[in-house]
């Protein structure tokens, strides 16, 4: 084996400082290195500053690698993934991992990180106790959400808000307890911190500032927690967030110095010049940061420095804020605390929730805390970090650069005046600079092409906009927006996802505030997006939600099926195809009465009323509800037909009993709302004459148990069904049909129907979710059936006495 002649470096730390360093290196010196990394967590590098949207639910952790494998192969770099460095021979150049590894080095970068800091109150050891600093920190509050009630968060600063409002999201009872009397003392003034608590707490969150904890109670486990004045707090699961403290026992066993970090010079290296240190481990020039905005800056003076090339080193850092707490808009930068020789320019819009405190020393802006309209953060930012004379933008400042630069005009005018080193990504330390270079260089022309190269807008994608303004400024005539998910309508921006994951992240609950809050272009809506709109309302909050009737179409409104000539057709239902005497009779007397002309079998085993007067409606359902028949919802947007055979009961080939369990599919799932018409079938044996192969949800009887099927389509697209599983019990194929629906209602855009949805998520993306975890089905089955609870009033009894009375009266004639 030939022994490599290039320097040996050694990372110690797979995170982000260590790993951006190594970027930065390949970009200015490749293959300069004999690479070898140590991380203690067994994963990936990925990025730690989105654990909080993976908690909320918006990301998994497949979202916030930042380098892959094949990344790693590529570059020839060897990576120790959950083995940990526990030694340092300085004398002899080698360090020792936990597995007994010992790697020689030329050059050595500690990027060992913070931890987080746990307030030794008694009981602080006890079980469930944790900290948020890592993905099994997440992966634990997920857990233990799906089990436990109450959550206390100790902490509000960053790291406690944003894991309250994931736990919040998760289902539990969360309460916030803060020593200090606002929230995010560090970020935010006092108002802006009322403004923040004043939201959460409409998100559900309890609060409680200037509690000072004494105890967590409970024996092994912890049950509550309880506050030096005598308040106490329920707790199955308790956060500690009250914040971080450099990782030095490394750096500080093996001789190197320290102080509240390890200490480096502006070039990164400690006090032994073959080591260097970067991020949260470090301190420099007394300073110990603890976001993510200097790592980027000190990763490349260290890659300059290991490259060998001549760099000003590293100046400190200028540091911003944002809470990673969807829908709540907030921004903090500088030095805002105020005081002697400073002066604030305040702009406030109560009824907008819109707070903006901007500090100005020596006709300077040093600070600034915005709330509820953080647009201008990056105009305000790079103005601080500049040391901009802001005598002739003072009287206008606070309207925000639109205002100021005329950018109404000339979209391109913001982002073309940001100089080369201004920060669009904060979340990925990406300048102007590095993503026109890109453009330019790698003849990129669209969003997911930057994003793809350079990281940019990648991670909570609230820089989206503003990337998208430097391409188009870059490529002037050339760039073409990208098609991607397209808005909901000409109404928003906003794509069928967007609307939906705002709707629940802002727990709004009518159609007039999600046009509202979500900023939408016109004041009423159109005919596409209101019946969208409400029926995401719907599904997100099935009996809180506010319906509106105008968001209906005609026949969801008069429920009945509007014809040509103007009459009306109705379609009681039968469960399972199945119908009696009585039922019959009823139907022929309302046939006689009401003088109907057509009465027809429709293909899904139901008899179609043909030809009704509108102003009969209502006293032709009064006439089959006394029968006991209810709307067969032909006319919606929900569950239509279960169509069966005979199955056991008559047929020579039946394995099982096909009927009973249609009945019982039909009584479970009957007026259930869904984007999309929704029809189901079970055939007895697999000759399939109920055609449950081409049905949204079909079932196969066959003699050990049943098939279960989905994603069919009779309709001008025929689509066989994909087949989703087999199951032995009628238990579950009722539980799995239960979860498959919900599935669809809570992912398919409205007016998408399972063929087109599966075809989009594919096939493997449902079997995943329902086949390979019980308990996701189960809470999914759990969610269809809370709907449920309000879905199952029969509309055509309630307009029989009634309800909506103006719907089925004739016009005036006039004249």
């Amino acid at each position: 084996m030939t022994k490599s002649k290039k320097p040996r470096l050694v990372i110690v730390g797979n995170g982000m400082a260590g790993i951006r360093t190594l970027e930065e290196l390949l970009k200015r010196a490749p293959d300069t290195y004999d690479v070898t990394v140590f991380g203690q967590e067994p994963r990936l590098n990925y990025n730690r500053i989105m654990l909080s949207p993976i908690l909320a639910g918006e990301k998994a952790y497949q979202d916030i690698i930042l380098n892959d494998w094949d990344w790693y192969e590529a570059n020839n770099i060897r990576l120790h993934a959950g083995d940990p460095v526990i030694g340092i021979d300085q004398k002899r150049g080698f360090v020792f991992s936990a597995a007994g590894r010992k790697v020689a080095y030329d050059k050595l970068l500690l990027a060992t990180g913070s931890e987080p800091i746990v307030i030794p109150v008694p009981g602080h050891k006890k079980n469930g106790v944790i900290t948020f600093r890592d993905m099994k920190d997440v992966e634990t509050m997920i857990d233990g959400a799906g089990r436990l009630q109450h959550a206390v968060v100790i902490g509000g600063g960053l790291l406690g808000l944003e894991a309250a409002y994931g736990l919040s999201t998760l289902g539990m009872k969360v309460t916030v307890l803060h020593l200090a009397p606002h929230l995010m003392e560090r970020q935010l003034d006092t108002a802006a911190g009322t403004l923040l608590k004043q939201e959460l707490e409409r998100r559900g969150l309890d609060i409680i500032l200037e509690a000072d904890t004494a105890e967590i109670t409970g024996d092994d486990r912890v049950e509550g927690v309880r506050l030096k004045d005598g308040r106490s707090f329920p707790a199955d699961l308790v956060v500690m967030a009250v914040g971080i403290r450099p990782n030095t026992w490394l750096a500080r066993s093996h001789g190197l110095a320290t102080g509240r970090g390890i200490l480096v010079d502006d070039h990164m290296i400690t006090s032994n010049p073959d080591i260097l240190a970067i991020g949260e481990c470090v301190e420099h020039r007394g300073l110990c940061y603890g976001l993510v905005a200097p790592i980027w800056d000190m990763a490349r003076a260290a890659a300059d420095t290991l490259a060998g090339s001549d760099g000003k080193g590293y100046q400190g850092s200028a540091i911003s804020t944002k809470l990673k707490v969807t829908g709540v808009d907030l921004f903090s930068g500088g030095d805002f605390s105020g005081g002697k020789g400073t002066e604030d320019i305040v702009f406030r819009d109560a009824a907008r929730g819109v707070y903006k405190r901007l500090v100005v020393k020596e006709n300077q802006l040093i600070g600034a805390v915005l709330y509820g309209d953080t647009g201008d953060g990056p105009w305000y930012f790079q103005m601080i970090k500049d040391g901009t004379d802001i005598t002739p933008l003072r009287g206008t400042m606070a309207f925000g650069q639109g205002f100021e630069e005329g950018a109404l005009s000339d979209p391109f005018k913001a982002v073309a005046d940001l100089p080369a080193d201004a920060e669009i990504c904060g979340c990925n330390g990406v300048c102007k600079g590095t993503i026109q270079t890109a453009i330019t260089e790698g003849g990129l022309t669209s969003l997911a092409e930057v994003r793809a190269h350079t990281k940019a807008s990648s991670s909570c994608g609230s820089c989206t906009g503003l990337v998208e303004k430097l391409i188009g400024f870059t490529l002037g005539d050339g760039y073409v927006a990208d098609s991607g998910p397209k808005p909901l309508c000409g109404c928003t921006s906003l794509d069928h996802g967007e609307v939906r994951r705002l709707i629940v992240a802002k727990g709004i609950k009518d159609i007039p505030s999600v046009f509202q809050a979500l900023e939408w272009r016109t004041p009423d809506g159109c005919h596409t997006c209101r019946p969208a709109v409400n029926y995401y309302l719907l599904c997100a909050w099935p009996g809180e939600y506010q319906d509106d009737a105008r968001a209906r179409f005609i026949n969801e409104r008069v429920h009945a099926n509007i014809q040509k000539d103007g009459t009306y057709s109705v379609v009681p239902r039968m469960w399972g195809g199945v119908t009696s005497a009585k039922e019959l009779r009823a139907i022929a007397d309302v046939v006689d009465k009401f003088n109907i002309p057509t009465v027809k079998v429709t293909g899904g085993q139901r008899i179609d009323l043909l030809g009704i007067k509108k102003d009969d409606l209502t006293a032709v359902w009064a006439d089959l509800g006394a029968a006991g028949m209810v709307s067969g919802h032909a006319y919606g947007k929900s569950l239509r037909t279960v169509k069966t055979c005979v199955g056991t009961d008559w047929c020579r080939f039946g394995t099982q009993d096909s009927t009973g369990l249609g009945v019982k599919l039909e009584h479970a799932t009957w007026g259930s709302w869904m984007p999309h018409k929704f029809k189901m079938a079970v055939s007895g044996c697999p000759r399939n004459c109920a055609e449950a192969t081409i049905k949204d949800f079909g079932i196969v009887c066959v003699d050990s148990g049943y098939e279960l099927h989905v994603g069919g389509n009779g309709g001008i697209h025929v689509r066989a069904t994909d087949l989703l599983c087999k199951v032995t019990t009628e238990e579950e194929a009722i539980e799995y049909c239960m979860a498959f629906i919900q599935m669809y209602r809570e992912e398919a855009w409205y007016l998408e129907r399972t063929a087109p949805w599966i075809e989009r998520v594919g096939i493997d993306h449902i079997r995943d979710r329902l086949t390979s975890d019980s308990e996701v089905r189960i809470k999914l089955r759990d969610r269809f059936l809370l709907s449920q609870k309000d879905a199952q009033d029969d509309p055509w009894a309630a307009r029989a006495k009634g309800v909506d009375a103006h719907e089925y009266q004739l016009l005036a004639t006039i004249g």
